[in-house]
């Protein structure tokens, strides 16, 4: 059907003469071929078997079987359509499971590129309309923040407060009020740079946080859509399939629209109670075309209600589980995180009882030490961190993130988290000076991106650890390779020292 399709695209010119198929469609071609294939030459087996069986009935008999519907209409009479029927049964209910998987991921696929992407991009696009303003707004409060901290200073060090209780001389008061001045601005720079970093952060966190929400929605939206397309499917060929039995049967059996609908629900769902079954001619030819259709959509549905009502039963049983009879570790306390009030005075009961305990057994008194994810306040204090402190924390963060790579579901980090990476990828980010100074300009890789961009780590086609552990390589390689041309460097210009100690001029060859 696809090479159909592809193929009628073609002569109709939408189409070029050359086409790629994916894994899937490749998978879905081939493992229908071999399903038809099966199904066909089954029939003419049987047909050589039992002599009595003209070649509709053989193929409605393996159509029946292969589908495990079995209404028992049709059964092989004799010893060796019997000894057929083990193989021939399992080997087509294998053929049939591999072709509905297939089916699914290539519908998945096709609703990701054309339904899901378009769905994601539209949130993407109405949470950048709305967030046009803050960057103004931020630059507009960081600078009233700057105006009111030069008043403080200046109406703190005034000549008055300054000379007050002190008989010195005025040189030497002079000199005192510049000292003063020139502390309590250092003072002013460090406390604002600090308290704008922090700013940035919360203001970079905003976005992460709403581009965490539109993943959220676009993988809600994957699921339900996929459930709310298969219902549709699995009602459109429920009732448009009574209506065909029911007008390929109402002569010769008497068929009403109700039981036309009862006969389909129960072929549906390959239950097969057999008090009604196809047997005129047009009967069994449609029900081979109809329920290789319907009962594979059948199927489909039932795999997406796994993903969604399913899975949302799961969660049900375990969340009472947990509340019950098989209670969580740490569910109280997540509980008691949400009353922040109440949390912080158990915290500290709790702290003062182990500090009590520590001072008891000889111990310092201290906070206990534990693995809390980073705050805030300790990423912005990385940018005070040398090269080289910075490349230790490089190796250790592409050590964890390769062992976040075997987690499953795959690992999503917090903002914090995504902080310190962040920085631990743009620190060695090379200059323009440094990239011409080097023999060969190479690519320096992903640097900068915006969380509700097109370039979003979110929206990329790799998990989280697999798109960060390529950027964290790519910021290894571009530290090595400053450093390697740093020595190289340092190397150069060690040797033409040398020779001009030793009286020789670079660049002039001396002859015997």
């Amino acid at each position: 059907m696809a090479l159909m399709v592809n193929m009628l695209g073609y002569f109709l010119g939408h189409y070029p003469q050359h086409f790629e198929l994916s894994d899937e469609q490749r998978n879905l071609i081939l493992q229908t071929m071999m399903f038809f294939i099966w199904l066909a030459g089954g029939a003419g087996v049987f047909t050589r078997v039992d002599p009595g069986w003209q070649y509709v009935d053989a193929l409605y008999f393996c159509d029946v079987t292969i589908l495990t519907v079995g209404f028992g209409d049709f059964h092989p009479i004799n010893d060796a359509a019997r000894g057929l029927v083990f193989p021939y049964s399992v080997g087509g209910i294998i053929i049939l499971g591999l072709m509905v998987n297939s089916i699914r991921k290539f519908a998945q696929e096709l609703s990701h590129d054309k339904i899901i992407r378009t769905h994601a991009e539209k949130r993407r696009v109405r949470t950048i309309d709305r967030s046009v303003t803050t960057t103004v707004e931020l630059e507009q409060r960081l600078a009233d923040e700057k105006i009111l901290a030069r008043r403080l200073m200046s109406s703190s060090f005034s000549p008055a407060k300054a000379q007050h209780g002190s008989r010195s001389t005025e040189a030497g008061s002079r000199r005192s009020r510049k000292a003063q001045l020139k502390s309590g601005m250092k003072l002013i720079q460090r406390v604002g740079s600090r308290r704008q970093k922090l700013v940035l952060l919360q203001e970079e966190k905003d976005r992460f946080d709403a581009m965490r929400r539109i993943q959220r929605s676009t993988s809600n939206f994957k699921r339900y859509s996929a459930l709310t397309m298969s219902v549709i499917a699995f009602g459109f060929l429920w009732l448009l399939g009574a209506v065909g039995f029911w007008q390929a049967e109402q002569k010769s059996q008497g068929l009403t629209y109700f039981q036309a609908l009862y006969f389909c629900y129960v072929s549906l769902l390959t239950i097969g109670y057999g008090d009604l079954s196809p047997s005129s001619n047009a009967g069994k030819p449609f029900f081979i075309v109809w329920s290789l259709v319907a009962v594979p959509t059948m199927t489909i549905l039932i795999s997406d209600m796994g993903d969604t009502v399913i899975a949302s039963f799961k969660r049900g049983t375990f969340t009472l589980a947990d509340w019950t009879v098989l209670p969580k570790a740490s569910l109280w306390r997540s509980l008691l995180q949400q009353h922040q009030g109440l949390w912080n005075w158990l915290q500290k009961k709790a702290e003062k009882a182990e500090e009590e305990k520590r001072v008891a057994q000889g111990f310092p008194i201290g906070p206990a030490e534990d693995d809390a994810p980073p705050t805030l306040e300790q990423v912005a204090e990385l940018s005070k961190l040398d090269q080289h402190a910075l490349a230790r924390k490089l190796g250790l963060a592409i050590r964890q993130t390769a062992n976040d790579l075997r987690a499953d579901p795959p690992k999503k980090y917090s903002y914090e988290e995504w902080a310190v990476y962040t920085h631990l990828i743009r620190f060695s980010r090379m200059s323009r000076a440094e990239l011409e100074e080097l023999e060969e300009e190479e690519e320096q890789g992903l640097i900068e991106w915006d969380w509700i961009g097109e370039d979003s780590p979110m929206l990329a086609e790799q998990s989280e650890s697999e798109w960060l552990l390529d950027r964290l390589c790519e910021s290894l390689d571009r530290y090595m390779r400053r450093q390697h041309h740093q020595r190289r460097k340092g190397t150069t210009r060690r040797r033409s020292g040398s020779g001009v100690s030793r009286g020789q001029h670079p660049g002039v060859q001396h002859f015997d």
